[in-house]
């Protein structure tokens, strides 16, 4: 199995199926409570990214299409060690692609730009027998991020669970 499809599965598996809940933000075709239409989110893709999509009859075929198109390849996984692609990947479906990669290249100490190219991958080889500390410090980034948002109080408990869960996933992680 390729480390897409098994990065896949863990995220499908923290996104779960359709859910349409009115206080959620991302369930919004406008991206905030009230604004636009609620269509919901399925696979973890949602209206407030996805507008125009028909969220509640997408399939996991389409979802996972979306999943290599927009986050996978944008944040170039492929060229990542397969555990820390899992964290960048999650993040970059969860928080978005530019801000997981400034994540990632702030955990580097390089240019946080909020685009993986070839500086970034560089460091990230440089890096190497680092993988631990690197994968904590991205982790670090993005809970400081999450729990300042004013949806903690609502979601904190359920992207604790999620953000906690990841580094064990990511052990699993194969080549």
């Amino acid at each position: 199995m390729s480390a897409f499809d098994q990065a896949f599965t863990a995220v499908v598996g923290s996104e779960g199926g359709y859910t349409d809940a009115a206080t959620d933000p991302g369930n919004w075709t406008g991206g905030a409570c009230g604004h636009g239409t609620c269509r919901g989110t399925n696979w973890g893709i949602s209206a407030a990214a996805y507008p125009t999509l028909d969220i509640a009859t997408l399939t996991e075929a389409q979802a996972k299409a979306i999943y290599q198109r927009d986050y996978w390849a944008p944040l170039h996984a492929d060229a990542l060690p397969p555990p820390l692609a899992l964290l960048v990947f999650d993040a970059g479906v969860n928080n978005g692609v530019g801000r997981a990669a400034r994540w990632l290249q702030t955990a580097l100490g390089v240019t946080a730009d909020g685009a993986i190219g070839p500086a970034t991958l560089a460091a990230v080889q440089a890096q190497s027998g680092q993988g631990a500390a690197l994968c904590a410090e991205f982790q670090a980034q993005r809970l400081t991020y999450m729990a300042a948002l004013p949806t903690w109080r609502t979601f904190g408990l359920g992207w604790a669970r999620r953000l906690c869960r990841l580094p064990f996933e990511a052990m699993q992680m194969t080549s």
